[in-house]
């Protein structure tokens, strides 16, 4: 291992001779998220993923490395979640994309959409039309843990690049902490870099808004995994309303988004929670966007009344 292989990932911009641009500096920064070898139980594990994947991926080539965050160096909204899906982000390399139909990935799609964060409402691949706007996308960990549990020393290894993130982050002021993880993750960056963290540590609860130094606030919503959404622990109107309460606090740059229209969407789709279907196996599973049938016909309302859509 090199010197510079060796030296934590917070300090790779601080040379005195030279700093590179933020944007600059965030493309060093994701390119050296990817080639990372730190955790040999996370390393061991992507391999073995890719090596046996469920049927419905035979023939695909896994991305099957630390999967980079998502989004530019200018956002105003900062997510943070746990770690990429085994079969998801670890697949395609993109976070939150690929997941099945009502995973995590599409709910957070559809909700960052339904906002005007967001291009389309689906994530499925690297290259399909997704991007974001106005919003960055990172993890407390960028390795598919085995169980979805990383071990605290995997979490410490990979915390030097969210702290790489923050610092170049120098517009957001909103922080979408999904899950306990996440948000814990966020509050022990700030802390590190020494910003002021409000003592006693905000504990985490989904809804729940922290106030924190320099105008930023912290949103906490509970992960959307299907051990959640399945459950009924997280339905998606409590979901959807996390995102409603970062738009209203990051009205949108330049002028309208047409969110009345997908707020009417929104709605709609959330009435008693996101509809159920019935999986091949006899188990319910959520779907998010379920209700495209009541989402054009409220498009249709909206234009109506000469709202955009």
């Amino acid at each position: 291992m090199t010197e510079r292989e060796s030296r934590p990932p917070s300090d790779l911009f601080t040379s005195p001779d030279r700093r590179p641009a933020p944007a600059e500096a965030l493309a060093a920064l994701q390119a050296r998220i990817v080639r990372c070898r730190r955790c040999p139980r996370l390393v061991a594990h992507r391999a073995a993923v890719c090596a046996a994947p469920p049927r419905r991926f035979h023939g695909e080539r896994y991305w099957s490395r630390p999967v980079p965050s998502l989004g530019s160096v200018g956002a105003r909204l900062l997510l943070i979640g746990l770690a990429p899906a085994a079969h998801g982000g670890n697949r395609t390399g993109r976070m939150f994309t690929g997941d099945a139909p009502g995973g995590s990935g599409e709910w957070l799609a559809r909700a960052l959409h339904a906002h005007g964060f967001a291009t389309q409402p689906t994530s499925r691949r690297r290259g399909d039309g997704f991007r974001l706007l106005d919003a960055y996308i990172t993890a407390a960990i960028h390795c598919a843990p085995p169980g979805n549990r990383p071990l605290p020393g995997e979490l410490a290894s990979c915390a030097g690049y969210l702290h790489a993130e923050l610092a170049l982050l120098r517009r957001v002021r909103v922080v979408v902490a999904l899950g306990r993880i996440g948000f814990d993750a966020y509050l022990r960056a700030r802390a590190a870099l020494g910003w002021p963290v409000p003592r006693p540590a905000p504990r985490f609860a989904h809804g729940a808004a922290v106030g924190l130094a320099g105008g930023v606030a912290l949103l906490a919503s509970y992960h959307p995994s299907r051990q959640n959404t399945q459950t009924g622990r997280l339905s998606w109107p409590m979901f959807e309303a996390v995102f409603a309460e970062a738009r209203r606090r990051l009205p949108p740059r330049g002028g309208s988004w047409g969110g009345r229209a997908r707020e009417d969407e929104v709605r709609g789709a959330g009435r008693g929670g996101p509809r159920r279907a019935v999986a091949s196996g006899g188990a319910p599973r959520d779907r998010p966007g379920g209700t495209a049938r009541r989402g054009r016909a409220s498009r249709r309302r909206s234009s109506a009344r000469g709202t955009a859509s």
